[in-house]
């Protein structure tokens, strides 16, 4: 909530900045002029070549792309040393921003619940937490509630958080989720014993945060994305055994196209899409031969887009 919150106020000072300069005001003027005798940081030019289809490029910048290099770090840390010093006369104005927008937020909240596999999903949030709670009710809403993910106490080792993906399996007992906690949209996949409330061992690093159980509750699917973050492999996981045992089940090799995994709604089969702007593709697997070998519904064609639904014994 204060992530979306902080949008606004960067929004609202944008516009305190652009009203006419005519317009009255009741605050001190020259406690709200910018400051400008402070130098603003300036990154060092490292050109780098790039010759491609017989053009040569110069970006002078690429090396701030290293996100490890301690001096792509300090220059970081300057810019943003920078803007507090640049800002520090808005900074009553941004508080009073930040608690007008935050009044008109209903902090306590919950979703609408719906229903699947005999249980009703929610997400709620609690005043003052920053974060959701994902819980569930057995057969009806008058039912206890068991809570799935705690998000705020999950959050509190770590400066960013996020939860992505989460899916129960066929049986109701264990639950996998997505967690990036470097704000880069790269998920460790995790497992949670719904019975016990405990993780197990198995987790998986590198993900696209989704994890698609097949119906023997033993097996999982997966996306792994490539450097510049498009997703391009599908992997198959075994509860109990080490992601480094994980099997390879489909890549992506034309880097024009990304690829995605999902059951289907009669949850009789797992589906790869693979799409392009102007192009998809899609394979099927039956979920309770998750060590089978998928099969394509449609060849790619250029211009040719399709989806596909899976009903009785057909698909459409």
């Amino acid at each position: 909530m204060y992530a979306r919150l902080c949008f606004f106020v960067v929004l609202g000072l944008s516009l305190v900045a652009c009203q006419p300069t005519t317009q009255p005001t009741t605050a001190n003027p020259s406690a709200m002029l910018q400051k400008t005798d402070i130098a603003a940081p300036v990154a060092a030019k490292k050109p780098k070549v790039f010759k491609e289809h017989g053009h040569e490029r110069i970006d002078d910048y690429y090396w701030l792309r290293e996100r490890d290099n301690p001096e792509v770090i300090a220059y970081l840390e300057s810019e943003n040393a920078y803007l507090k010093e640049m800002m520090s006369h808005t900074e009553d104005l941004q508080q009073k921003l930040f608690e007008e927008m935050k009044g008109r937020i209903k902090e306590t909240d919950q979703s609408v619940p719906y229903k699947d596999n005999g249980y009703y999903y929610l997400t709620r949030y609690e005043e003052g937490q920053e974060y959701p709670i994902y819980s569930r009710k057995k057969g009806s809403l008058e039912a206890p509630e068991e809570v799935l993910l705690n998000v705020n106490e999950l959050a509190k080792p770590y400066n960013y958080y996020n939860i992505a993906g989460r899916s129960v399996s066929p049986d109701n007992k264990i639950l996998a989720y997505g967690e990036d906690t470097l704000s880069r949209r790269i998920y460790t996949l995790r497992f949670k014993n719904l019975e016990t409330g405990e993780l197990l061992e198995d987790f998986i690093p590198n993900t696209g945060g989704n994890a698609v159980w097949a119906n023997d509750n033993q097996h999982v699917f997966y996306t792994v994305k490539d450097e510049t973050l498009r997703q391009y492999q599908i992997w198959r996981h075994k509860l109990g055994t080490p992601a480094s045992a994980d099997q390879l089940v489909y890549e992506e090799a034309d880097d024009t196209f990304s690829t995605f995994v999902y059951k289907s709604k009669s949850k009789q089969y797992i589906i790869i899409g693979s799409y392009q702007t102007v192009s998809t593709e899609f394979r099927v697997l039956d979920a309770d031969q998750p060590t089978g070998e998928f099969r394509i519904i449609q060849p790619r064609e250029r211009g040719l887009e399709y989806e596909i639904a899976h009903f009785k014994d057909k698909f459409y």
